[in-house]
């Protein structure tokens, strides 16, 4: 018996480590009962079964768009969105914090960062880049192992009717080294439902202990897998879902400590569900694939789909298809989820799948151009299909200069060479064609040509290096109160911080504002590592946490208050506060301590009233952009983040093409009207049910408190959410917890001083409010005039290349200095486009002057050469330029002769240029020539074989003419 369950352990564990390849599988329906269920109704009966029969709330999908966690480039599991209550970082005013036992059906795109298929889809039957996720969770210790284990086999063996016998599970074996007993537990709990002892197995961390990341909360897990083979034969098994007991937390140095609260999250593939409940080969064989392959079959004419992969897969085509239908699938969800087609990060990674796709579509499935679009379902909103035929176009003409590279490389290469490094990067995103370095793996995998992976591991090293020598310097994430600090508090009863005071602030008669103290009570005090500790000594930095506070804590986008803080009695001890961070419904302090400081002191807060208020002033300036935004690019323009401090203000919006000067003028323009009539600025809480479907009401993607915070401008709030009321739509109406003015004339005025579109779809826009924005408005208008002025120099002319060479210059630094100007980013786009015209006018201008200067000299050297196979001689030229097109213009008028010219310049400087008559003999080459007498005055040389140029330095210019004539004649 050991020794057939030791074999069964091996064949497992060869299945854990290899992903499960579905295909040559003989496969028999579980009975003789009707078809299988569509995948509508396995989703259906999945979230049916745990609401109904186990009283779960079914929550939404999140978006694919991670919120708030910069960790992920795409959601890619179903308990991302519940991380704050795992973390205990979750808000306890918002809904998320009431949240006991959740069921849902989670989008999750697995492609870039730690969990990449990317590349793996296609090669195989069981990857896929884009997949739902079905997963039940319970949280806070609602129930655990037994009640999880129980309720996922009642599920697939009562509901699905999968026989028992084709089910095996496996269970935490323990790890010793990290003093981790076995899961007995879970073991015990299987056999009591009636599992096989033979198909219940152990296995080690590896496998089955599960961690959020690095840190964090972690657990043992136990999985359910499906036996492909059936009854006979050695058991082929793929993994159908994942049962996690998060009960520990990984520290940072390494070791675990238990959590205060326990939780259970699941996760079962749907894809990979329905094509065991559907009896299908592969999930490419289900009912969420095969329309999608019917539709590309009718598309392309190509052969039907007949699931082969490796070497039986003639032509790759069947490869094409998985990698068209999996592709398609990612990006139409990602696209309607606000994810398009960029250049870094997420949007980076979109335009690989893209480019995947269209390569595959085209090269293998000879697809016409525009087919990607067309296959996106037609409920799709238009904009998706624009997208992605748009982008498939543009990259086709990539592709086809690509492949052409590639292939004139090829035929340079011997039998055993690799391909070049530089060529291949040349042809990567990192490059001008945007062909992805694993597209071009694959396509040299194709001819059998393996590529030099250490050459462009090093050029990767080195792009590497540029680009963090560019990075913005990485902010610090200040003390925060992990997990265990928190569990602590909750468990003593501590009350979230009452941060209400942070709105009491009012407009003196003056126009000032006036912001008032708070007296609070230091309830715990934290050091640097997030010790809590009663007292802190002198020198100290350290966290504290009061009862209340009227500190702005970082969130929303808006940068933290800064300040300082007393103890009441002793004024004149100033603790002083750089920053304040929420963290789990708690706000904590930084702060050093100039002297001791206990639990218990009653203190007195005071924020820098001018960092607050230039804080108000960009958040209502941020409003108002937005509300402006949508006035200029229509109703549906939507914000996509926003982060502001005293300095400048940050917004990103969706849009489908960058914006016009004439748009960005407008917006400032709607701007300005809202500022100048200095509107009053209502704010009031109210049920967040009321808010739910105000016409024109913006909010974010985000979580917000239960009552939540409401922000009109120039419309009292109950006036503006009054459903029957269309003002909304005519003025800013926005969810927002911020701290903003209490009327809008103190913005003064908005700049808008940068845009870039930071991806497809998505533009960031940065903008100055008050005398910054007037000192932009002053230095747009300064180099307005300048242009203006550079203009009107360059319509008179000029018969002097010097004079033309220095108007060409000051364009160049008039350039620079618009690109680089902290101005408005309208009159920045139109002063560029002004001096694009006015350089390339100034160009041709220096052209038709040196040409003309040129056949002037050239004239006077034929005067003074007769003919014959050789010219060395001076000119005076105040240019390499012109000394080039003399030389030219002589061989032109002299065809058999070989021309080298010197001009000397002030200092001792010298310009060299030169050409060799066609029909000399090979020896004689131009480079030679012009680097033989560049060495002897001591510069350099460059050209080619017929034309070359070079400078140097010397005194004795009869010596370098006498090198230049001996050289020649020796060759000739």
């Amino acid at each position: 018996m050991a020794a057939s369950m030791a074999a069964a352990a091996r064949r497992l564990r060869r299945a854990f480590r290899r992903s499960p390849l579905w295909g040559g599988l003989s496969r028999r329906p579980f009975s003789s009962e009707p078809p299988p269920a569509s995948a509508t109704a396995v989703r259906d009966a999945f979230l049916s079964f745990f609401r109904d029969r186990h009283g779960h709330r079914l929550v939404p999908s999140a978006s694919v768009r991670p919120r708030g966690d910069p960790s992920l480039l795409f959601v890619n599991a179903g308990m991302n969105q519940f991380k704050p209550i795992f973390l205990g970082t979750v808000d306890p005013r918002s809904e998320m914090a009431g949240f006991r036992r959740v069921a849902n059906s989670q989008k999750c795109v697995r492609a870039g960062g730690r969990h990449n298929d990317l590349e793996d889809v296609g090669r195989d039957l069981s990857h896929h880049t884009f997949f739902e996720m079905l997963g039940n969770w319970a949280f806070g210790g609602e129930y655990f192992k037994e009640e999880a284990c129980r309720m996922a086999w009642e599920l697939l063996t009562q509901v699905y009717g999968i026989p028992e016998d084709r089910l095996w599970v496996s269970y935490f074996g323990g790890d010793p080294k990290a003093g981790l007993d076995p899961d007995l537990e879970s073991r015990d709990i299987w056999l009591s439902l009636g599992v096989c002892a033979s198909h219940v197995l152990s296995f080690g961390p590896q496998e089955n202990f599960w961690e959020m990341g690095n840190t964090g909360p972690c657990g043992p897990c136990t999985e359910i897998h499906y036996d492909l083979a059936g009854r006979g034969g050695a058991p082929q098994l793929v993994e159908l879902w994942n049962l996690v007991f998060i009960q520990h937390n990984r520290e940072a140095d390494g070791s675990l400590q238990p959590l205060p609260q326990r939780h259970v999250d699941t996760g079962m593939g749907l894809e990979r569900l329905v094509a065991v409940l559907q009896g299908a080969r592969s999930t490419y064989d289900t009912d969420l694939f095969s329309p999608l392959l019917d539709a590309i079959q009718q598309g392309c004419g190509v052969p039907p789909y007949l699931g082969r992969v490796g070497a039986a897969d003639e032509g790759r085509t069947d490869m094409a298809y998985r990698v068209v239908a999996d592709h398609i699938r990612t990006l139409s969800v990602c696209i309607a989820d606000g994810v398009c087609p960029g250049m870094s990060g997420a949007p980076l990674v979109l335009r690989r799948i893209l480019r995947r796709a269209v390569r595959f579509s085209t090269e293998v499935l000879r697809a016409p151009p525009g087919f990607l679009g067309s296959l996106v379902p037609v409920v799709v909103e238009t904009l998706i299909v624009n997208l992605v035929s748009e982008d498939e176009a543009a990259f086709l003409a990539s592709l086809q200069r690509g492949r052409h590279i590639i292939d004139q490389t090829l035929r340079r290469l011997g039998p055993s060479d690799l391909f070049p490094a530089e060529v291949a990067w040349s042809l990567s995103l990192s490059g001008n064609l945007g062909l992805p370095l694993d597209l071009v793996e694959l396509m040299l995998e194709e001819k059998g040509v393996q590529l030099d992976s250490a050459g462009l591991a090093r050029l990767a090293q080195e792009e590497g290096q540029h680009r963090s020598r560019q990075a913005e310097p990485a902010q610090e994430r200040g003390l925060q109160l992990n997990v265990h600090a928190l569990g602590d508090l909750q468990r003593r009863g501590v009350p979230p911080t009452d941060d209400s005071p942070k709105y009491n602030y009012s407009l003196r008669p003056s126009g000032g504002y006036e912001f008032g103290t708070c007296e609070a009570q230091v309830l715990q005090l934290y050091t640097e590592d997030g010790t809590a500790v009663a007292s802190v000594g002198k020198g100290q930095r350290c966290g504290l946490l009061l009862d209340k506070t009227n500190f702005y804590a970082e969130q929303g986008g808006q940068a933290s208050d800064r300040g300082y803080l007393v103890r009441v009695g002793q004024e004149d001890v100033l603790f002083p506060v750089p920053r304040a961070q929420v963290c789990g419904g708690f706000i904590l302090h930084e702060a050093v301590a100039p002297e001791g400081l206990e639990v218990g002191d009653q203190v007195q807060l005071h924020v820098d009233e001018a960092w607050r208020l230039g804080c108000m002033e960009k958040h209502t300036a941020t409003h108002l952009l937005n509300w402006a935004l949508r006035q200029t690019l229509g109703p549906g323009t939507e914000q996509r983040g926003s982060h502001l401090n005293p300095e400048r203000l940050r917004f990103d919006v969706a849009t489908q093409a960058p914006l016009t000067p004439e748009q960005l003028r407008a917006v400032e323009g709607t701007v300005q009207e809202a500022v100048g009539q200095d509107e009053a600025v209502y704010m009031e809480e109210v049920a967040l049910a009321r808010t739910a479907h105000v016409p024109g009401l913006r909010s974010l993607d985000e979580v917000y408190p239960d009552p939540v915070r409401v922000v009109s401008v120039g419309v009292p709030v109950a006036e503006a959410l009054d459903l029957a009321s269309q003002v909304a739509l005519q003025t800013s109406l926005e969810l927002c917890c911020g701290t903003h003015l209490l009327r809008t004339g103190a913005i003064g005025d908005l700049v808008i001083v940068g845009e870039r579109q930071l991806s497809r779809g998505t533009t960031r826009l940065l903008a100055v409010t008050g005398e910054q924005a007037q000192q932009a408005r002053e230095v747009g208008q300064a180099l307005a005039q300048e242009v203006g002025a550079a203009a009107e120099r360059l319509s008179r002319g000029s018969q002097d290349v010097v004079e033309a060479q220095r108007l060409s210059k000051d364009m160049g630094r008039l350039t620079d200095a618009v690109d680089t100007a902290v101005m408005p980013q309208w009159q920045r786009r139109e002063l560029q486009a002004t001096l694009k015209v006015l350089q390339r006018r100034a160009n041709t201008a220096i052209r038709k002057l040196e040409t003309g200067q040129a056949a002037q000299k050239t004239q006077e050297l034929l005067q003074r050469h007769s003919e014959g196979p050789l010219i060395v001689d001076t000119v005076s030229t105040e240019s390499l330029s012109v000394l080039v097109k003399v030389v030219r213009q002589l061989c032109e008028r002299a065809p058999r002769t070989s021309v080298l010219l010197l001009s000397p310049q002030p200092l001792g400087h010298v310009l060299c240029a030169c050409q060799v008559a066609q029909g000399t003999t090979p020896a004689f080459t131009a480079e030679a020539w012009a680097l033989a007498v560049c060495s002897h005055m001591g510069g350099k040389a460059w050209g080619s074989q017929v034309v070359a140029q070079g400078t140097g330095t010397t005194a004795d210019l009869e010596a370098a003419l006498r090198t230049a004539r001996a050289y020649a004649l020796n060759q000739l």
